[in-house]
């Protein structure tokens, strides 16, 4: 198969000349019309890449360029059509984030790796928290909660203490932040087709902001999160690195 690649890069010196370069090896096609968008920087970039390339088709295959590289293949400029021949794809559906804010507007966002509610003030964030409709925690006290795909489960819900997910895991990850009461409370595992539905109580006293990825709502009074059910966005990885086989490793560090 000849391969039609869009090079893209983040303003990186780095990442702009690798794209030169690549670009003068291989052509550079326009993004619609290219059968793989190569996007050349760190994770922020390519979790940038993967939102604007959301239900267009074209797959993206990154390469590191930047100072964290998790989502990225490693950069070579040899056998590329070889490498995207044999890569592993994973297709991925984002969370759909509904949030109403304290004026009553309705904001909605898709997320790769997690939506999460964080305090905006001094005071503890105090939040109920619902399943499908059915109360599951009365009153949480925290300075946050997210809700994490198996995808972003390495990255702030593993800061957070939370679990990694496989990539093919059916499940999502609820995990506080800094939890004061319950105090012993470490979060849930959660069917990936449940609607988790976060109230924020006393929201004047105790502002909170939700975060979908890059998209921040302030003073949020309450939050529904699902699964998308019509939105995905695809990704390559080298077959010697899968994705799988990163998530797999990362369990294993200490």
């Amino acid at each position: 198969m000849t391969w039609k690649f869009s090079f893209i890069a983040s303003p990186a010196p780095d990442a702009q000349a690798a794209a030169e370069h690549l670009a003068a090896l291989y052509g550079n096609t326009r993004q619609q019309d290219a059968d793989v968008i190569v996007a050349l920087g760190g994770d922020g970039f390519m979790l940038q890449t993967l939102h604007e390339q959301m239900n267009s088709g074209r797959a993206v295959y990154g390469m590191n360029r930047g100072s964290i590289g998790f989502l990225m293949n490693d950069y070579s400029d040899e056998d590329l059509p070889g490498r995207i021949e044999a890569a592993v794809e994973n297709i991925i559906r984002p969370l759909e984030m509904v949030a109403q804010d304290a004026h009553g507007a309705t904001h909605k966002a898709l997320a790769i790796n997690e939506v999460s509610l964080l305090r905006q003030s001094y005071q503890a964030a105090k939040l109920r928290l619902s399943i499908d409709g059915e109360m599951r925690m009365e009153e949480l006290i925290c300075d946050g909660l997210m809700v994490a795909t198996p995808a972003g489960s390495t990255a702030y819900n593993l800061s957070a203490h939370g679990p990694i997910l496989p990539l093919d895991a059916q499940l999502l990850a609820l995990t506080p932040v800094s939890p004061f009461r319950p105090r012993r409370w470490r979060g849930a595992l959660l069917p990936n087709k449940v609607t988790v539905t976060i109230d924020v109580l006393e929201c004047e006293k105790r502002p909170v902001n939700a975060v979908a990825d890059h998209i921040e709502v302030k003073s949020v009074t309450q939050v529904q999160v699902a699964e998308s059910k019509e939105s995905t966005t695809r990704i390559l990885t080298d077959s010697s690195h899968s994705w799988n086989d990163r998530i797999l490793a990362e369990q294993f560090l200490y």
